[in-house]
């Protein structure tokens, strides 16, 4: 239960409480409030209210700020009108409410604004606006400046410019790439700075600018110049090395841009050619080889780049590689390999003698002379970038050999007598001549030929060249050789007759002993009158006593043919050597036709067969005459009985034993027998009596 002086101070609480809250609404404060945002965006022309209320205060004094300075100054409901700056009159004025408020807002007006209000006796009260007054952005334009990029400069810049407009924002892209500022690219102004461009920057950059009103975007290309780069060097075909007449083409190409010209120098010769840089070299020559740089030149940044290349033209040498072998002051052997011309020239070596030695083109070696390099083979290795090649050479000493001995007769008519002493050897044999005892120098009426293997000896008398002996040795570092010769007078060493199947026409051939001299033969015949034709056509008639000449041949000749024979008849030939005018022996006398019988061969067949048969006959006479004498003896020998034994053996044929002539053997006949007269030779032989016969039985 609540007592009514407990309610008495209730009631009085809660009036002093009432009353404190009445009288603190009591004291006023000036407030300023802005109708609506403080943050403004009008376009250009626009009419714009910074519109502001206020409380606490009956007609408090108004100031409005632009930035710093004051616009304009008014006390509310004061008949005076606003205070507003002169410069500002045509744009700027203040209602009742102290609001302030634009016409046609230039674009000069874009600033923050503050109402400042004030009461005496109060505090003072702001608020604060920001006002932006754009434009529509218009022909916006992004251009590359006049200085190209260029790979390595310190910076490159890219600048928009706009007829009109106010930019609130602009962005920048890279292709479809929005750029962010970092240490490549930053954006001061209206500017695109790229710092140390390069060949990536190259692309289309776009910049895009907007505020509340407008939105407007502009791009370029940019092409950033570099380059070149260092030149990369190709042949087409390409090969290692190339050959005469071959035609090939040298690139010369870089990454660069513009696309590089090319420089070609080769010696003193300098070629330019466009992009790619191609060198064309038709049908090239050795000359062509070498060394060729090219340098690349970019025009428009001004920047070179070198590299060079050598190109290998080779020509083949001449021929195949060729050996020989040498003598050496006739004690060494000089073992030479060439291979000449070609380029570069070919690389030669004797691998089998010195492996460590090796020439170009041309290569000698000098060996002292032994048994074991007589027939030994040794190649030479020929290396050629074109092709491989190689010989051999086989050193050996002289061979057996025989002299050839020719003979003719020269313009002063001497007899002219060759000797040609040719031995197989290597290195070629030196020959030394000699006549007897005595060397042969080559003085008159001797002369030796260059290379020392041939000898001729002149004379008018064929005696002269048969007083001595030649004698001619064939020597080299690895041995020697030696024959003598013993020069003969003209002769005839052999001939024959042949006769065609009709017997009119007959070739008589002949030979000479190797050492003869001889300078022609006279052909003769023998026959009955008739007129015979030579070989020339002439006609000569000769008679059946004796041989005439029908022909005459020169030294060389082997044979003659003899024409418009009398099958019929019966005709002789023989031939005569001759040594100018000293004729030699005769040649068998070859005879042709029905008569002619037994030629010389056969009639010398029988001379040495009749004695030989007669010999013969005494001979099987005497055989015969001991076959009957032993066999005689033999039957009368004493007989015996023979054992019952034996006759119960099988008895062989009497044929079956050996006879004793077959195991005695023959015995020579007597030599007094052989040298019996002709009239002791023609007694009877003796009668053949034959051995009684032996009975043979065989007991079974």
């Amino acid at each position: 239960m609540i007592y009514p002086d407990e309610l008495g101070r209730i009631g009085a609480f809660c009036l002093a409480f009432l009353l404190a809250f009445t009288f603190r609404g009591a004291s006023c404060e000036l407030v300023v409030s802005p109708l609506g945002p403080t943050l403004l965006h009008a376009l250009v022309g626009d009419n714009v209210t910074l519109a502001v209320s206020f409380t606490g205060a009956p007609d408090p004094v108004v100031l409005w700020s632009m930035g710093d300075a004051t616009v304009g100054t008014w006390v509310i409901n004061s008949t005076a009108p606003p205070d507003i700056a002169n410069d500002r009159r045509n744009v700027l004025s203040m209602d009742a409410t102290g609001s302030l408020s634009f016409v046609h807002v230039p674009l000069g007006y874009t600033s923050n604004y503050t109402v400042e209000m004030a009461k005496s006796g109060l505090g003072k009260s702001s608020v604060t606006f920001s006002l932006k007054v754009f434009d529509v952005i218009q022909n916006v334009a992004l251009n590359e400046p006049s200085g190209s990029a260029r790979e390595g400069a310190a910076r490159f810049t890219l600048q928009y410019s706009m007829q009109r407009g106010v930019v609130e924002q602009q962005t920048w892209f890279f292709g479809a790439t929005e750029i962010q500022a970092n240490s490549h690219y930053s954006v001061e102004g209206s500017s695109l700075v790229i710092d140390r461009p390069n060949r990536s920057d190259t692309g289309r950059y776009t910049v895009l600018l907007k505020n509340p009103f407008s939105l407007v975007t502009s791009g370029v290309n940019v092409t950033v110049r570099y380059g070149p780069d260092e030149p990369v060097l190709e042949t087409r075909p390409a090969r290692p090395f190339y050959l005469e007449g071959d035609s090939l083409s040298v690139s010369c190409t870089a990454d660069g841009f513009p696309p590089p010209t090319a420089e070609w120098v080769f010696g003193t010769q300098t070629t330019v050619v466009a992009y790619p840089g191609v060198l064309h070299l038709p049908r090239v020559q050795t000359s062509n080889g070498g060394l060729y740089v090219c340098t690349l030149l970019n025009a428009e940044t001004g920047v070179k780049s070198q590299n060079n290349l050598t190109l290998n033209i080779y020509a083949r040498p001449a021929g195949h590689s060729t050996c020989s072998v040498h003598s050496v002051n006739d004690v060494d052997l000089q073992y030479h390999c060439q291979w000449p011309g070609g380029t570069p020239p070919a690389r030669l070596s004797f691998p089998a003698l010195n492996a460590t030695r090796n020439g170009v083109g041309n290569l000698s070696t000098i060996l002292p002379a032994s048994h074991d390099l007589d027939g030994k083979t040794v190649t030479c290795m020929a290396d050629h970038p074109v092709e491989l090649s190689n010989c051999s050479i086989t050193a050996g000493a002289p061979r057996m050999f025989l002299p050839v001995v020719t003979t003719t007769v020269d313009p002063d008519g001497k007899i002219v007598v060759t000797i040609d002493c040719l031995s197989v050897a290597s290195p070629p044999a030196l020959v030394l001549w000699s006549k007897g005892s005595e060397d042969i120098a080559g003085t008159a009426p001797h002369q030796i030929s260059g290379d020392t293997a041939q000898l001729q000896i002149r004379d008018y008398i064929v005696s002269n060249f048969l007083l001595q002996n030649y004698t001619c040795t064939c020597r080299n570092p690895l041995g020697s050789q030696r024959r003598e010769i013993q020069l003969e007078g003209p002769s005839i060493s052999h001939s024959g007759l042949f006769t065609n199947h009709n017997g009119t026409i007959v070739t008589l051939t002949w030979e000479v002993p190797p050492t003869s001299i001889v300078t022609g033969f006279d052909v003769q015949m023998k026959g009955p009158n008739s007129q015979s034709r030579n070989l020339s056509g002439t006609q000569k008639r000769g008679s059946s006593a004796g041989f005439h000449t029908i022909q005459q041949k020169p030294g060389r000749a082997r044979s003659a043919d003899i024409f418009f024979l009398d099958p019929k008849l019966t005709y002789g030939f023989r031939v005569i050597p001759k040594a100018r005018t000293t004729a030699g022996q005769p040649s068998v006398v070859q005879t042709a036709g029905p008569g002619e019988g037994l030629s010389g061969s056969a009639i010398a067949g029988l001379a040495a067969g009749i004695p030989c048969g007669l010999l013969l006959l005494v001979l099987l006479g005497g055989l015969i005459y001991m076959c009957v004498y032993l066999r005689r003896n033999k039957s009368r020998q004493t007989r015996y009985p023979k054992p019952r034994a034996v006759e119960k053996a099988v008895t062989a044929p009497a044929e079956l034993t050996p006879h004793p002539l077959l195991t005695g053997g023959l015995s020579s006949p007597d030599s007094n027998r052989l040298r019996q007269t002709s009239s002791e030779r023609s007694v009877a032989l003796p009668a053949f009596v034959p051995a009684p016969p032996v009975r043979t039985a065989t007991i079974v």
